[in-house]
């Protein structure tokens, strides 16, 4: 079975998985979806505790973690739902309008 980075336009169709499924994990670090966004969050790194609760929440992994601590959003992969807000005890996160 093929690898979605394996296909390409040569690839014999008797080589595609039936309905083109992906069965491999990962494969949206690829895709920059940011551009969808309609808000934009906004960290505020001195209101934050690295507690790191915002992390899990985030169904686009767009919070990185480097040596225990949280970065800066990844926005070429944030779609701006919100979700880490809601779940950010100490107001470090909030969302601005736009892009």
């Amino acid at each position: 079975m093929l690898k979605a980075k394996e296909i390409n336009e040569k690839t014999p169709w008797q080589d595609l998985t039936p309905g083109l499924q992906i069965y491999e994990p990962a494969t949206s670090v690829r895709f920059e979806t940011g551009e969808w966004r309609v808000n934009t969050p906004v960290f505020d790194k001195e209101a934050c505790r690295q507690c790191l609760l915002c992390v899990p929440y985030c169904p686009d992994s767009a919070i990185p973690v480097r040596n225990g601590e949280r970065e800066k959003f990844d926005l070429l992969h944030c779609k701006g739902c919100g979700i880490c807000v809601k779940a950010c005890p100490f107001g470090a996160i909030t969302m601005k309008e736009g892009k």
